[in-house]
Formats: structure tokens, C-alpha cells, sequence
């Protein structure tokens, strides 16, 4: 669960245009699985406690799902960046939507983890439905300028 960003339909996860990485919305779908991120139990065993598990069923059940895709969707983003050749340090640019504007802070929290410096310029939209699921929370895109190293 720690490769780059896959497309499920017919499009390109990524392209890059000169210097410039541009990547397509990214969502919380194990493709090769053919599952929903849906909590903490889905995530790598020392993903979850570092991102905030708690233990605590009434807090987890209700936190965990947008923790959980928030870490899993940035953990793609970094993937794919790397793929393309660069590093989260590269991300200028994110665009995220949101089912849901309340799970903003929570996400900003797990973004932070990613973006431990200055975070990249953003646009945060809510929308009423993402594809392929009811249970898909978010969804991010990036763009990421790498120039001659």
C-alpha cells in the first residue's frame, strides 16, 4: 500500500508538462484490493497510531475514516511525486474536495504531517458526491514544479 496513485477508469494518474507535475484527483482506493480506505484498519499497522488511533471506539469510529483517507490520499500524493521525480518539497499547488467542510480540520492536521514546512498554495472546495462511493471523503489533486536538480 505504498506505491503511487493508480487511475481506476481510463486516464493518467500523472503527466508532466517540462517542469511542471500534474497529478489527477487522488482518492482513497486501494485499486489492487478493490477497497474503500474506511478507517484505521485499513492503513498500515504503524500508520494508525501515529495519526492519531486512539483506541477508543466512539472517538475512532468517528474520526478514523477521514484520518485515515486524509493519510492514505497525501501517502499517495507523495508516491507519485516520487515516481515522477520529485518530493513533497516540489507540491506547490493542492486542490482538495470534500464531502463534508467539518472534516477540514481534521485532514489539515494529517496534511501538516506531510507538509511540515510552509504547506503549498490551496483550494478547498466542498462537493455533494465523489466517485466511486458514497464512503469517498475526500479526494486531492497536486501540481509540482520539478526543475533541474
Amino acid at each position: 500500500m505504498t506505491g503511487s496513485a493508480q487511475p481506476l477508469a481510463r486516464y493518467s494518474a500523472w503527466t508532466r508538462r517540462g517542469d511542471f507535475v500534474f497529478l489527477s484527483g487522488i482518492i482513497a482506493v486501494d485499486p489492487l484490493a478493490g477497497k474503500v480506505i474506511r478507517g484505521y484498519d485499513d492503513l498500515p499497522e504503524n500508520v494508525a497510531e501515529r495519526i492519531g488511533r486512539t483506541g477508543e471506539f466512539s472517538v475512532d469510529a468517528k474520526d478514523g475514516p477521514i484520518i485515515a483517507q486524509s493519510w492514505y490520499v497525501l501517502d499517495r500524493v507523495r508516491a507519485t511525486i516520487e515516481e515522477a521525480g520529485g518530493s513533497m518539497g516540489d507540491v506547490f499547488k493542492l486542490v482538495q474536495y470534500f464531502r463534508n467542510l467539518d472534516h477540514f480540520p481534521r485532514y489539515n492536521t494529517v496534511r501538516r504531517m506531510f507538509f511540515p514546512d510552509a504547506p503549498p498554495v490551496s483550494t478547498v472546495v466542498e462537493v455533494s458526491a465523489m466517485m466511486p462511493s458514497p464512503e469517498i471523503l475526500v479526494e486531492v489533486e497536486a501540481t509540482a514544479w520539478i526543475g533541474t536538480r
